[in-house]
């Protein structure tokens, strides 16, 4: 179904508007119209995209996983890829996905049932990783192997 969804009824969508559009406000109006949005969204794109690698880069730095710029760079690339497509339905969600504010709405909205399943799986993986006497003690240390040269196995292994 999604697929019907993308290769079917998103491109009737797409013309009924341009035709719609353009009759309202005439072809050429169109066509500039689609460019300019075009143009807008990769000036976006570009600026959001380098913030994105900014803030991922301190996280780096910092020794945490930057989840939360690594999903804001797929909602950039998917915006940018959908201002790029000709069509003002597409531009719309090219440009949900290019706002910070919206961005972080459909973020939210897409990836809350991710987090919490994977929220709960986090909590079961732990609760089987501690020791049967409920100790969570680390022990370190250092160890070296001594060899025997008299030893046959020694010699074996060497």
């Amino acid at each position: 179904m999604p697929l019907l969804i993308i290769f079917v009824i998103l491109p009737i969508l797409e013309m009924w508007l341009l035709i719609a559009v353009g009759s309202r406000i005439g072809a050429l109006p169109t066509i500039g119209l689609v460019l300019l949005t075009a143009m807008i969204g990769l000036a976006l794109l570009r600026r959001q995209g380098a913030r994105a690698l900014v803030r991922a880069n301190k996280r780096m730095n910092q020794g945490e996983i930057p989840i939360q710029e690594m999903v804001e760079g797929i909602f950039l690339a998917v915006g940018g890829a959908l201002l790029l497509t000709p069509g003002f339905f597409t531009d719309a969600l090219g440009f949900a996905c290019l706002i910070p504010g919206l961005r972080q709405l459909l973020i939210g909205r897409l990836l809350r049932p991710v987090i919490m399943q994977t929220a709960s799986r986090a909590g079961t993986f732990y609760h089987y990783q501690r020791r049967p006497d409920g100790s969570e003690d680390i022990i370190e240390g250092e160890f070296y192997q001594h060899r025997d040269p008299s030893d046959p196995a020694d010699k074996r292994l060497r």
